[in-house]
């Protein structure tokens, strides 16, 4: 390559060469890239040259920049760091309050200690990433100060929230940390203007007294009093302990108890009708010697290698943790071989489940399967779910008919399910599932409910709309007696009333009219949409539409104050408490 009167420096060290003409003479006004063969005009400059260079070549820019002092000694060249670069420059005033704001964030949002702060290791990677070896982690007072003004923040957008919210609906239940102390956790649901359904915590509250009823139900105004919403409250929904149910009938608002409660506690006193303790106690006893050995565990999974299968532990029921049966029945099915190889190898005074006990544990799976899915149906709390329990619990009706194939004990397990299933379902607020049922545009037909009863729920919804329903008594402590609970009011006309029809029995029988929407459309989308046509019946769907099925919410809530209150955490005061749940909550949800 002819390189005569290459300039400058070489056109930078040979990344680029003159453009050469037809005729074989260099053309001086053009240079060609040697990496990837783009034409540039050259000026006699190397300005134009360089800026290619950074911008498509940047490695081989770096690697060629020109000699430097360590180059010339022979020294390997390497990047520089930030911390060198900032080195000796102090973090502003403003950037170690957003530090400080963040690590706070950073310790609600994922449960961590306040201790952390005090931790070196934290404190070395802010020192690196901030260049600034000086800086100091804000002290523990400082970040609770923090925490106390994100709580008082995020809890004044919470509260101008159900303040623009006609109506609320809250869950409630009770929970013992690792220290032996009581918490009532709460939260609340309620759909907003734009039909968005919202649900955060109110607050994890120590309680010190007897969850006797009358306790209870002081615990909760507590909570709706701190908040002022006590006259916005339309539903509480607990467990179906007896304290809870009674402390239902005494608050003065309408009481629904969890359906995933009803439907396992269904499921467990139907064990033993269907003949299926046996089986069960046999599995639990298998399952138990695995999980409580390590030793068997490891050899459980050598076989299940060997067989090809995925290696995977056991899971052990609960007779209070939902859908745990049906998982440990799934497991040991699938892992029969590995289980029984491996228990022909060691020493042990199991009785194994039988062939004939398999055969009963596959048809209780399919028994439990629809049961599985109508309780993950019922716990979100993402999506309206209230309205979903009346046809939820007519399609277990459905899935539990006994057929001609089925055998004994199957026919004697699906008769005492129906059975329990049935006498929960008479206490489970029927009068407010109907009239949600008949709000959701999915399932307004009411076909889960005979044809007697569906008249009934529309005179109830036009009394709704005529603003005939009785007003609630407020909490009288001073009589111990409960007062009476709320009736429907079934108006179906009298000898004094006009057989004229009102304007809101025309928009009711309008609404009936209206095309079912389909099963995957969200029923909020479809009221968004017909707020203006049915106008008060909208306000009144928002109310029965945003009551959760299940205490689902509260159950989630517990599981993140576990992850808080922890043994090496358990002198938190119950102040802190509330306000780091209360914080990781919203938070978590926000995102």
């Amino acid at each position: 390559m002819d390189t005569a009167g290459m300039k400058p420096r070489g056109l930078l060290q040979g990344k680029f060469i003159f453009k050469k003409l037809p005729d074989g003479n260099l053309d001086k006004n053009k240079v060609v890239c040697t990496l990837c063969n783009a034409e540039l005009v050259y000026c006699r400059s190397s300005s134009s040259l360089k800026y290619h260079l950074n911008a498509k070549h940047p490695l081989a820019n770096a690697e060629d920049a020109g000699p430097s002092t360590d180059v010339a000694r022979g020294k390997t060249r390497r990047q520089t760091t930030m911390f060198e670069c900032n080195r000796g420059k102090p973090v502003s005033t403003a950037l170690s309050a957003k530090l400080t704001s963040l690590l706070a964030q950073w310790i609600a949002t994922s449960c961590r200690p306040i201790s952390v702060v005090e931790d070196d290791g934290l404190k070395l990677v802010l020192q690196a990433a901030t260049g600034d070896p000086s800086y100091k982690l804000p002290a523990r007072r400082t970040i609770m100060r923090r925490i106390n003004d994100q709580h008082a923040e995020e809890k004044a957008t919470k509260v101008e929230k159900m303040v623009e919210a006609r109506s609320v609906a809250l869950t409630g239940d009770h929970w013992t940390s690792v220290n032996n102390d009581n918490y009532l956790g709460v939260t609340v649901h309620l759909i907003d203007a734009s039909w968005e359904l919202h649900s955060f915590a109110l607050g994890v509250m120590k309680t010190e007294e007897r969850h006797f009823a009358e306790a209870c139900a002081r615990q909760f105004l507590d909570v709706a009093n701190q908040w002022g919403i006590t006259d916005k409250i339309s539903t509480i929904g607990t467990d179906s302990a007896p304290n809870m149910v009674a402390a239902g009938r005494i608050l003065p608002f309408e009481h629904l108890p969890c359906v995933a409660h009803v439907v396992q506690r269904a499921i467990v006193m139907s064990f033993r009708e269907g003949g299926f303790d046996g089986a069960l106690a046999k599995c639990r006893k298998v399952v138990g010697h695995f999980k409580h050995s390590p030793a068997n565990s490891d050899e459980l999974n050598v076989q299940q290698s060997s067989l090809g299968q995925v290696k995977e532990s056991l899971v052990q029921d609960v007779p209070t943790r939902w859908n745990s049966t049906l998982e440990m029945i799934k497991r040991v099915r699938r892992n029969r071989d590995a289980l029984h190889t491996t228990l022909s190898l060691q020493k042990h005074n199991l009785a194994l489940p039988t062939n004939a006990d398999y055969e009963k544990l596959a048809k209780l799976e399919k028994l439990l399967e629809p049961c599985r899915y109508i309780t993950e149906l019922l716990g979100g709390d993402k999506y309206v779910s209230c309205s979903v329990v009346l046809p939820a619990l007519c399609h277990l009706q459905h899935a539990m008919n006994v057929s001609d194939d089925d055998p004994a004990y199957i026919v004697r397990f699906k008769a005492a399910f129906i059975k329990d299933l049935n006498q929960r379902r008479e206490k489970i607020n029927l009068e407010w599932l109907k009239v949600a049922t008949a709000l959701d545009p999915r399932f307004k037909d009411l076909k889960c409910l005979p044809r007697a009863e569906r008249e009934p729920v529309w005179a109830k919804l036009s009394a709704l709309m005529k603003g005939e329903e009785p007003a609630l008594q407020p909490l009288r402590e001073e009589n111990p007696e409960p007062p009476k609970k709320k009736t429907a009011l079934l108006l179906m006309g009298s000898d004094s009333e006009s057989d004229e029809e009102t304007p809101e029995d025309s928009t009711v029988e309008r609404y009936k009219v209206e095309p079912s929407a389909s099963l995957d459309q969200c029923p909020l989308k479809w009221w968004s949409e017909h707020t203006a046509v049915y106008g008060k019946m909208a306000q009144i769907a928002r109310k029965y539409l945003g009551t959760p099925a299940t205490t689902v919410p509260c159950e989630i809530l517990f599981s993140l104050a576990g992850h808080i209150v922890q043994k090496r955490r358990a002198c938190l005061s119950p102040e802190n408490v509330n306000k780091l749940v209360c914080l990781s909550d919203w938070w978590k949800k926000e995102k």
